[in-house]
């Protein structure tokens, strides 16, 4: 591996505060051994068995929150109370999908005439699980919870900027596993790309589009099982007759929570001309509200980019955007004397599809607005895009507005609300934006195979 060690830096200050050495071929090999030799004993485990063993580490989510939410500011700049929240919240997903698992892996019997098949759910064998930075705890749970309830084994990458939260994720599951079990390499492309080369049977990823192509080809070749969740371009349709002021504080929230590194960010808004005005000004004055800054202090609402080279890419489609004829409104620069990887929030408006913000994922603080002049322009524009994971429709007519979603060309709609849906349905995208899915009982069947059993009676 030509990269030997990760310099962790601290993205509210841009210092390095760790140096993490990345897993050489041998170690990743051995990692790889290590869990199929392991995965025979672990899925002969009852359920019950491996749900204990999970809960316990459920537990420990809860009593550590503080210390991992600390690693997570300190790692990816993340509010430090948000990210204790995401920590604690992790005990409860374990949990959820400890309970789901009971019915995604119960043997079921049909029957027909004198003849009975079984369906058994089985384990795949060995995963391996690749995880982003900006959800650094959650992501990886939502990933390795159903693959271990199922059976499998698992060689863990967290984001290699993020490796000290990574190393907190897998002490906790090591902590309750058998040795094997669960497994932690380091490292940034080259440590992903040999990981998923290598003798595993499955790769579950969360993360970037171009990465995901690369994971999709390599696992053709030997028809490894994959599940990726992949980038968004998430739109957000206000009509005219929308309650403007509910709508503005959602667009301004959805567009700059976790400083706008959410893969279900609102990233393009398409207003109805007759609503824009008075829409853009209610957003512009909670953009200009949203405060910014270290993820330590208590009154602010966003603090900074993971890294310089994120940054450097928001701001140059922004700066593309206002060079082709957009507006921007406010924000949209770095601001002066500040140590770290900060940005002002931005409104820009005068938009349409020609620019970059309307077409490519952005992952950072910004309010992207164009005007339409119906619904059925918003809904082809919003259509117009190889992503598909969320979207948003804002209307005081819920009918209306139930007939427009069915319309947009994503896997998750919120009318007059957030993608968020009721506990049990599956995280999905589709189009470009996932193959596969995570979440639900459903989600849990990704990490398995059937397999069936037919006798007589």
């Amino acid at each position: 591996m030509k990269l030997k060690y990760i310099n962790d830096i601290n993205p509210a200050t841009g210092k390095i505060f760790a140096k993490i050495k990345c897993s050489t071929k041998k170690e990743i090999d051995d990692a790889v051994l290590k869990a199929k030799t392991a995965q025979k004993k672990w899925s002969s485990l009852t359920l019950a068995q491996r749900s204990k063993m999970l809960n316990a580490c459920a537990n420990d989510f809860i009593k550590q929150k503080e210390k991992i939410g600390k690693i997570i500011t300190d790692e990816m700049g993340k509010l430090y109370k948000s990210a204790v929240g995401e920590t604690f919240s992790t005990a409860y997903g374990i949990r959820e999908t400890i309970e789901q698992a009971k019915t995604a892996l119960k043997t079921e019997k049909f029957y027909e005439e004198n003849l009975i098949t079984e369906l058994h759910r089985t384990p795949i064998g060995v995963c391996a699980v690749i995880t982003p930075w900006n959800f650094p705890v959650s992501m990886p749970e939502s990933l390795l919870s159903p693959a271990l309830l199922a059976g499998n084994t698992v060689v863990f990458k967290p984001s290699e900027m993020v490796p000290l939260t990574g190393k907190a994720i897998y002490d906790i599951f090591k902590k309750h596993l058998p040795h094997g079990v669960i497994n932690l390499v380091q490292g940034a492309d080259e440590v992903g790309d040999y990981l998923i080369h290598n003798n595993i049977d499955m790769i579950a990823f969360v993360g970037s589009q171009a990465v995901g192509r690369k994971i999709m080809k390599t696992a053709g070749d030997k028809l490894k099982r994959i599940v990726l969740e992949l980038g968004g371009k998430d739109p957000m349709i206000v009509l005219d007759d929308a309650d403007l002021q509910k709508a503005a504080n959602y667009a301004v929230n959805g567009s700059l929570r976790n400083t706008g590194q959410v893969c279900v960010s609102v990233e393009r808004i398409y207003v109805h001309q007759k609503a824009a005005d008075k829409f853009t000004t209610l957003v512009a004055n909670g953009v200009k509200n949203f405060k910014y800054g270290n993820g330590y202090d208590k009154e602010v609402q966003m603090g900074p980019l993971v890294s310089k080279k994120q940054r450097a890419n928001v701001i140059s489609q922004v700066k593309d955007a206002v060079k082709n004829g957009a507006k921007l409104i406010t924000g949209g620069k770095m601001p002066r004397n500040t140590k770290g990887f900060f940005m002002e929030p931005a409104l820009v408006t005068n938009l349409n599809g020609k620019h970059r913000l309307m077409r490519e994922e952005t992952f950072g603080p910004v309010v992207a607005i164009q005007k339409v002049k119906s619904a059925d322009e918003a809904v082809d524009l919003a259509n117009n895009s190889p992503f598909g994971l969320g979207a948003t429709v804002w209307t005081k007519n819920k009918k209306k507005g139930l007939e427009i979603a069915k319309k947009i060309e994503s896997g998750m709609i919120g009318v007059n609300q957030g993608i968020g849906g009721v506990s049990g349905t599956p995280w999905v995208g589709i189009k470009q934006s996932g193959f596969g899915f995570i979440g639900s009982i459903e989600g849990i069947r990704q990490f398995t195979v059937p397999r069936k059993i037919s006798y007589k009676k």
